[in-house]
């Protein structure tokens, strides 16, 4: 799932991961590998947020990671099956510019 800009500044206030910016030239081989997302990196790895069922009328979304970090410096990811994590990401409703309504 591609998240707007302001559901990108609401996720990083729930959760301390860092975006990683659709400008990086690294954003093209991700999306090929895992589809057109919003790619997040924190201490354990590549992260997306994907639709999850939401508790009440309030859009969320759920963690999921991708890869781990395969060294100590955290320069190289090792893919793996996506695995759901515990975190939920209130994501608030869009407008139909995609900002916050």
């Amino acid at each position: 799932m591609r998240l707007s800009a302001a559901r990108v500044e609401r996720t990083i206030s729930q959760f301390p991961a860092q975006p990683i910016p659709d400008s990086h030239p690294v954003v093209p081989q991700l999306n090929q590998i895992f589809g057109d997302h919003t790619f997040f990196v924190d201490n354990s790895g590549l992260l997306i947020v994907e639709p999850a069922e939401p508790a009440s009328n309030t859009p969320t979304g759920q963690v999921i990671k991708l890869a781990a970090w395969s060294d100590a410096n955290r320069s190289s990811l090792a893919p793996h099956e996506p695995q759901p994590t515990d975190v939920v990401i209130v994501l608030g409703a869009e407008g139909p510019d995609g900002e916050a309504a």
